[in-house]
């Protein structure tokens, strides 16, 4: 059967953090008592007067087709929300209103990417990214980092991965996985390397910026160096920020012709993302902040409790994160000593068959012997979650 299906569709592989939610679903279907640390989704709700925004734009009667890059309202909102947030300036002809970041994402893909492109992508990373650039015929080449570098490339590493071939470059901070964000003189610095390769466009994956808890503020590539803003795209969306993963609004800002192809690629896909949904976004952006300011307060909370606890286990490595919702923890001492766990892999699965605990391995974001755990649960989870995967490492 396989070869009737395309070649694209055989270069790419399922989601592996919906597979292990998948798996997790199964065994709690089955009577387990499985905690899910694995799923990227906020646990909160949606703020009750952005659901009430959407309620009020169904009475409205605002249920009918849009423009296909977004509401004029939306679009507008997301212009402020640059120019408040990040000090950057936008046109409506630069912003492009998707069904989620990574709608967004692929539609640049496809409107940017030819045969052989390369595209830069810093290991560990979101898991669809190289994925994505293979359904569009590109190469995705990785920049290799590690916990003692604190999972960020430096200026050498990206000089030395361009090629002629290259084409795009992907900056995911604060990072999913590794929770780590870059500072403005590690993102500058970066950009200098840029700056020598005109023909190199960067991509700015800004969805966890309000989850971030540095002392400085946060940056992207563009506001750190602003030579770079006719080749740049700063992609960012409502998921995160509002706890409205499944409301699908995501949204890009960068050179209008670049959106412009975006646009076509979307007219003829899903065309306009919902329009209640629309409307309810743009009432989340204009609107108090104070939500956002909430949730990531209760993440920070979590995330002191499950670093503090993942220090303590032998043979585990942990960083403190710098936002997000995740931790990526070393887990080769574990591994190393292990008689019958060889690999992430194995490990993983051993957390989920015996401590009954759900994490992602590593290598699902090209980062072998770690694992990614996220903390978006109650407080009461993860304190059992910690107890059973303590329990479960002294037993190998």
């Amino acid at each position: 059967m396989s070869k009737d299906l395309s070649a694209r569709v055989q270069r790419i592989k399922p989601s592996p953090t919906f597979a292990v939610t998948a798996r997790a679903d199964e065994l709690i279907a089955a009577g387990k008592d499985i905690i899910n640390l694995g799923v990227g989704e906020p646990d909160f709700d949606t703020p009750d007067f952005i659901k009430q925004a959407a309620i009020t734009a169904m009475h409205q009667g605002l249920t009918k087709y849009t423009a296909v890059d977004g509401t004029p309202g939306l679009k507008k909102a997301i212009i402020n929300k640059f120019a408040r947030d990040n000090k950057l300036t936008y046109t409506p002809a630069q912003i492009i209103v998707s069904c989620g970041g990574k709608h967004s994402f692929y539609n640049l893909f496809a409107a940017l990417l030819n045969t052989d492109d390369e595209v830069l992508i810093p290991a560990p990373f979101w898991v669809s990214y190289p994925d994505m650039a293979k359904l569009t015929d590109a190469t995705p080449v990785f920049i290799k980092t590690d916990i003692d570098q604190h999972f960020k490339i430096t200026p050498a590493q990206l000089e030395a991965a361009i090629t002629p071939k290259t084409r795009l470059l992907i900056l995911n901070s604060p990072s999913n996985p590794s929770g780590m964000a870059y500072t403005a003189a590690e993102l500058a610095a970066l950009g200098q390397v840029l700056l020598k390769h005109p023909t190199v466009l960067v991509v700015s994956d800004d969805i966890y910026e309000h989850t971030l808890w540095t002392k400085a503020p946060f940056v992207n590539i563009v506001m750190a160096c602003p030579e770079l803003y006719e080749r740049c795209i700063v992609i960012n969306g409502a998921s995160k920020t509002y706890a409205m993963t499944g409301w699908r609004i995501g949204y890009a800002a960068g050179p209008a012709l670049i959106i412009a192809a975006m646009k076509k690629i979307q007219s003829q896909s899903t065309s306009n993302p919902t329009s209640i949904a629309q409307a309810a976004v743009e009432v989340a952006l204009n609107g108090d902040q104070s939500c956002a300011v909430a949730m990531t307060k209760a993440y920070k909370e979590r995330h002191d409790f499950v670093i503090s606890e993942l220090q303590k286990m032998p043979g585990v490595k942990c960083l403190p994160s710098d936002g997000t919702f995740y931790t990526f923890p070393s887990m080769e001492g574990v591994i190393n000593r292990a008689a019958n766990i060889n690999d992430d892999l194995e490990l993983a699965d051993y957390l989920l068959q015996t401590a009954e605990v759900a994490v992602i391995p590593g290598s699902a974001f090209g980062s072998p012997g770690y694992i990614r755990i996220s903390y978006a649960t109650s407080m009461k989870n993860l304190e059992e979650a910690m107890k059973r995967i303590k329990a479960a490492l002294d037993k190998v």
